[in-house]
């Protein structure tokens, strides 16, 4: 399924300030409980929960050319990640300067890191059973 992106700047000025976030050497993750998921949800013509995604790359990271090239790695980092995520959320994605020459697997592996640190992924059934015993 395609990435629903942050439209609004007041959604990441929200998720900036108010979200939970980490700081790695390529990017920065900001993450924040979306109070429109269940009318999203609603919407979705799968019924189901999604999570609403906004990439921030900024001039000093190069021009339109390298900045475009740094979204796409991003998103195909993000994307390897999608499935096991929580829903529910607003994930804002900045671009730091180290990112403008980097792999998407270089992306994908701090992403994994990013999300093991804020509690992002889905937990599961195996791990439950084994911390219950």
């Amino acid at each position: 399924m395609k990435n629903i992106a942050i439209r609004e700047n007041h959604l990441y000025n929200k998720t900036y300030k108010r979200g939970k976030s980490y700081v790695g050497r390529y990017v920065a993750v900001y993450v924040l409980r979306d109070l429109a998921s269940k009318r999203l949800a609603k919407a979705n013509p799968e019924k189901k929960f999604v999570n609403r995604v906004g990439l921030s790359v900024s001039k000093k990271i190069g021009g339109a050319v390298v900045r475009n090239r740094v979204k796409r790695i991003i998103r195909a980092g993000f994307d390897t990640h999608k499935a096991g995520l929580k829903t529910g959320f607003l994930i804002v994605i900045s671009a730091r300067s180290a990112a403008a020459n980097k792999k998407s697997t270089d992306i994908a592996q701090e992403l994994s890191e990013a999300f093991t640190a804020l509690d992002m992924f889905v937990a599961k059934a195996t791990e439950k059973n084994k911390t219950e015993e």
